[in-house]
């Protein structure tokens, strides 16, 4: 895998910034390399295509770090911070690259953004409840290491097709 090089040891946030970092970089890794057409297949009866999961991720970044941490506005983010099965969708005009490239802005922003918090200092949810930064890095730990997996086994497939 590309990406930052595995820590094992350290203070808390190093490692949890690792992990996050490292998922991240999984995650465009399954997508890297494939065709335009390839990165569209749609190989289960969900939305989900490799570039897909990108987009979402790049959703999701936006989402819990422009919009939740850092209280913007939808039309303040640098892109759509909305999820849900609509976070899934690429257009026809913008390709992997591109989408790996807002990815990796999203994800870029979202250091900035973390960079001026603790761990512990914490937002309230939609339901009252605080949620910490560490909460929104492990939950984005979670979420992308899902996706990675899910690229994984989409490329797989893909991958397998070209030899057949």
């Amino acid at each position: 895998m590309a990406g930052p090089a595995r820590i094992t040891d350290g203070p808390e946030r190093a490692l949890v910034e690792n992990m996050l970092d490292r998922n991240r970089a999984a995650l465009i890794e399954t997508a890297k390399g494939l065709s335009e057409n390839e990165s569209r297949r749609q190989l289960v009866v969900s939305a989900t295509t490799p570039i897909g999961l990108v987009k979402h991720a790049a959703v999701a970044e936006r989402f819990w770090f422009q919009r939740f941490l850092s209280g913007l506005s939808e039309s303040e983010c640098d892109g759509s911070a909305s999820p849900g099965t609509e976070s899934f969708a690429v257009a026809d005009d913008e390709t992997l690259e591109s989408v790996i490239a807002e990815f990796e802005r999203a994800c870029a922003r979202s250091r900035e953004i973390a960079a001026g918090m603790e761990l512990d200092d914490t937002k309230p949810n939609s339901r009252g409840e605080a949620v910490s930064l560490r909460w929104v890095y492990l939950h984005m730990i979670e979420e992308l290491a899902r996706h990675a997996g899910h690229g994984d086994i989409l490329r797989e497939q893909i991958v397998a097709e070209r030899t057949r």
